[in-house]
This record gives structure tokens, sequence and C-alpha cells, in this order.
């Protein structure tokens, strides 16, 4: 059995009387890049500053490649950071900026040139060496502080929000690259943002933190279409939660009766609720169909109260009876209702998730 990158072993943190993290238990393989996402507040942050070794864990430990490293600081850690600000010199050149963590981890100075080199040529600016910083635009920063991380080759790479302080265009030109980069170079990347749609593009694991703790985890397809609890489902991208109760359950699938009537859908992943139990079903926007279908089932008739284009859809606010709230209704671009419009709603089972929790 290979040993994981990283391991973090019931990790608690206390600042003060308030608690930041709790009774954390998390295994990263090597290889993956895992993005950690979750609101303000949430402890994203403070994990990874407990895995950079910037703060020492009020309880458990961290282990990277097998290793326990809870006491051992960050610059003797297998570990390099990116950070949101980036963090570069501006007194040196691109190449002095890149080769700095080389001085600081007193790797040979034989080895200086050609690190460099290889760091800025993995991020497609070999030809930026002798630049200086202000003349350079934000996404070649990033990358700068992404080749100056990378030069040391660590076992694991830490990324804080690197790709807040750019636009939206930037930004998604960067995820792809990130990506793309961690591919090729096989090093750990673990990612912090509060950016649901960053994660997806980019994560082979989202790990969803809420209050101090691991709220649900798994591949980023999982997260979004079965996501396991009611915080998940509301934070990643929208939905439309009907509250419900459990009317029986039979192998795979339970009976969840809502203010819509009663659906036969798939159990969570924790297994099969006990009847009476409270449930949630959860139906995303794009999931509302204004056409019955093949095995679509009718949800009612909401009237719409706003409209709005989004470029891919048009994204309607109705009020269905019953269902207390507005629901979210994505529609095709072609198709633009006006206020007051009456749409039949359908929904297929198959794309209704059950939480019960």
């Amino acid at each position: 059995m290979s040993v994981p990158a990283v391991e973090f072993r019931g990790i608690g943190m206390n600042f003060g009387e308030k608690q930041a993290v709790s009774d954390i238990d998390l295994t990263i393989g090597k290889g993956e890049f895992v993005v950690l996402l979750g609101p303000s507040g949430g402890g994203k942050t403070t994990l990874l500053n407990i895995l950079g070794g910037f703060l020492t864990p009020t309880a458990g430990a961290v282990f990277i490649d097998g290793a326990d490293v809870t006491e051992i600081p960050p610059a003797k850690r297998p570990t390099t950071t990116v950070f949101q600000d980036y963090a570069l010199f501006p007194h040196m050149s691109v190449g002095g900026n890149v080769g700095f963590g080389l001085k600081m981890r007193k790797f040979p100075k034989s080895e200086h040139a050609k690190r460099t080199a290889g760091a800025l040529e993995m991020v497609g600016l070999a030809h930026l060496s002798e630049r200086r910083i202000h003349e350079l635009s934000g996404g070649q920063r990033q990358r700068i502080a992404l080749a100056r991380a990378l030069a040391v080759e660590p076992s694991v790479l830490l990324l804080d929000e690197p790709l807040g302080a750019l636009d939206m265009k930037l930004r998604r030109q960067m995820q792809e690259e990130l990506k793309a980069i961690q591919r090729r170079v096989g090093t750990t990347f673990v990612h912090v943002t509060h950016d649901q749609e960053e994660a997806m593009a980019i994560a082979d694991r989202i790990v969803v933190m809420n209050e101090g703790s691991i709220e649900d985890q798994g591949p980023p397809e999982r997260i979004y279409l079965r996501p396991a609890s009611r915080f998940t489902a509301a934070f990643m991208g929208e939905s439309n939660l009907f509250d419900g109760r459990i009317a029986g359950s039979d192998g795979d699938t339970a009976t969840v009766e809502t203010s819509l009537g009663a659906f036969s859908v798939s159990c969570p992943a924790s297994g099969a609720p006990n009847p009476g139990d409270v449930a949630g079903l959860v139906i995303r926007p794009e999931h509302m169909h204004i056409e019955a279908g093949e095995n679509r089932l009718p949800l009612g008739a909401a009237t719409v109260s706003e409209t709005g284009f989004f470029g891919t859809h048009h994204q309607c606010l109705a009020k269905l009876p019953g269902h207390e709230g507005p629901l979210r209704i994505r529609l095709p671009q072609r198709f633009s209702p006006e206020a007051g419009t009456v749409l039949p709603l359908f929904a297929d089972p198959a794309d209704m998730v059950l939480v019960t929790r």
C-alpha cells in the first residue's frame, strides 16, 4: 500500500475560545489535486495553514509522505505555498524571484540556473527571465509565483486562493493552465477557494468545509449532482429544496412525501433512511422542465415573478403553490417568459436528490 501524500489525523484548532476546525480526518493521495471549498470562516484556510506549518494545531497530527511534521516549521517541510498576493519581490528580476526559494532552501548553486530555467519553461515564461515584476500582467505574475513554488520540487504545493485577484476571463484561463501544469508535473496540489465553479473546473476531489468540519467530499460530478447534505446542495451552485418526510424505503430507493407529492428516488450514499425521517428533496434549476417527457413527472404550475438572461440560459424566479420562497428555473436561450407567465413544471426522479441531513 502506497503512503499518502498528506494525512490529517484528528486535527483541531482553537483561537482563544473560538474553534476554527474540529476533529478533521482527511487523507490526500500522491499526485491528487484536492480543493478545499467553503464559505468564509469555514476552516479551509486554517487547515491549509496547518498543513504548511504556519499554524500548530491544538489537537491532532499532520503527516506528509508518512512523516509526522506537526511540529516542523514551514521552511523545513516538503511544501511550498502560492498566496493570493503572490508575494513577489519587485526589486528582483523574474529569474531572481523564481530562484529565491532555491537559495533559501540551500540548493547547490550548480542547480539554480537549471531549475529556474526549467520552472519558467514549465509555465511558458522562459523568455521573460530578465523582466521586472512591475512589467508583468496579473496572469504572468501568478505563473511566476507558481514557477517559484515548483522550482524546489515540493512534495505538496499549497495554493491559497491564488486566482482571486484575476478578472473572470483570465481566471478561467489560469484554471486551465493550473490543471495542465499539475497533470504535467504530478505534484500533489491542495488548493483553497470559495469559488464553486473554480473548484469544479480544477479538482480531482472537492472537500466541502463548513463551520470547521468536513461537510462532504468527492469528485466534482458527485458533489454537484448528488450532494450529501442540504448545505452542500445549497452551497454548490443553485438548488431548489423541498422539505419532506420519508414514507418508506426499499433497497436503494426511498419514497419521500413533499408539498409537490410523493416521489421514489435513490437513497443517499449514507444508506436507506427510516420511515418518518425528516428529509429534503433537491432539484437543480436546470432539471426543472416546462415540457413533459419520458420519465418526467408533473410538479405543478409555477407563476414567473422575475426573469434574467445569463448568456447560456434564461433564469426565472417563480412561485409554486405550496412551496415557500422563490423557485429557480433555467430555461433555454430562445425562451424568455414575462412576469406573470404560468409555467407547467416537470422533473425526472433520476435528477432528484434525497438529503437526510
